[in-house]
C-alpha cells in the first residue's frame, strides 16, 4: 500500500492518480490510498486509478466521516483505515484532566487536550468503562471493537511504542457487540457534546486540513 498523506492542492489529483496507475503497472507498489481527502478528490482519483483505501481520523469522539466519507468509501467499494481511533490515548482511560504531558507532546498544543475540554470529553470515557466493565474489557478495546463493528472493510490503526498495549489492542478483536449493544452505545455518545477541535488553525493550515 503507498499512501499519498496529503494531498497537494497545487497538483491536480488526476496526475496523481495516473501516476500511481503507472508505478502498479510496473509492479512497483501494489495499492496506494489517500490520507485525509475530501469526498471530491477521493472520486476523481478513484475514476482514474481505484483506490484500495483511504486514511482518516475516526473515532468515537471523532465522528466526523460518517456524515459523507463512509458512504462514499462504500458507494466506491473503498476501505477505510482509521488514523488515532483511540483519540491519541484520551479513549484508553489512562488520560485525566491531571495529566501531563512531556514538554515535547503534540498533544500541550491541540484543543480537545486543555483541561477544559478533557472535563467535558471525560463523559465519554465514562461511557467507554461502563460498557468495558459489562465486557470484561478495557475502555480501548472497546473503542477499537466499536470501530471494527461498524463494517468489515474498516480497519483501525491504533499505534502505541509498548508490548502491553499492542496485545491489549489485539484483545478487541474478541469482544462482540449484539445489534442492540451497537445501537445503544452510539446513542450514548452521540449525547457526549465534544469539546474543542481536533487541531489548532495553524496546525490544521500545516498539514493541509
Amino acid at each position: 500500500m503507498y499512501y499519498l498523506h496529503r494531498v497537494d492542492p497545487k497538483v491536480p489529483i488526476e496526475e496523481v492518480a495516473e501516476t500511481m496507475g503507472q508505478l502498479i503497472k510496473a509492479g512497483k507498489i501494489k495499492h496506494w490510498g489517500l490520507s485525509e481527502a475530501g469526498v471530491q478528490t477521493i472520486r476523481k482519483a478513484n475514476a482514474i486509478q481505484p483506490l484500495t483505501a483511504v486514511e482518516s481520523e475516526y473515532s468515537l469522539w471523532t465522528r466526523e466521516p460518517e456524515r459523507e466519507l463512509i458512504p462514499t468509501l462504500e458507494e466506491l467499494g473503498i476501505g477505510l483505515v482509521p488514523f488515532s481511533p483511540l483519540g491519541k490515548g484520551f479513549l484508553t482511560g489512562k488520560i485525566d484532566v491531571n495529566t501531563t504531558f512531556d514538554k515535547n507532546d503534540g498533544r500541550n498544543k491541540l484543543p480537545r487536550f486543555q483541561k477544559d475540554a478533557m472535563e467535558a470529553n471525560m463523559a465519554l470515557v465514562h461511557l467507554l468503562h461502563q460498557v468495558a466493565e459489562s465486557k470484561q474489557a478495557t475502555p480501548a478495546q472497546v473503542a477499537l471493537a466499536w470501530l471494527l463493528a461498524q463494517q468489515p472493510w474498516i480497519v483501525p490503526i491504533p499505534g502505541t511504542t509498548k508490548l502491553s498495549r499492542l496485545q491489549e489492542n489485539m484483545g478487541a478483536e474478541k469482544i462482540v457487540f449484539s445489534p442492540s449493544e451497537m445501537k445503544n452505545i452510539t446513542m450514548a455518545a452521540d449525547q457526549v457534546q465534544i469539546m474543542g477541535n481536533r487541531y489548532t488553525p495553524e496546525l490544521a493550515k500545516r498539514a493541509g486540513l
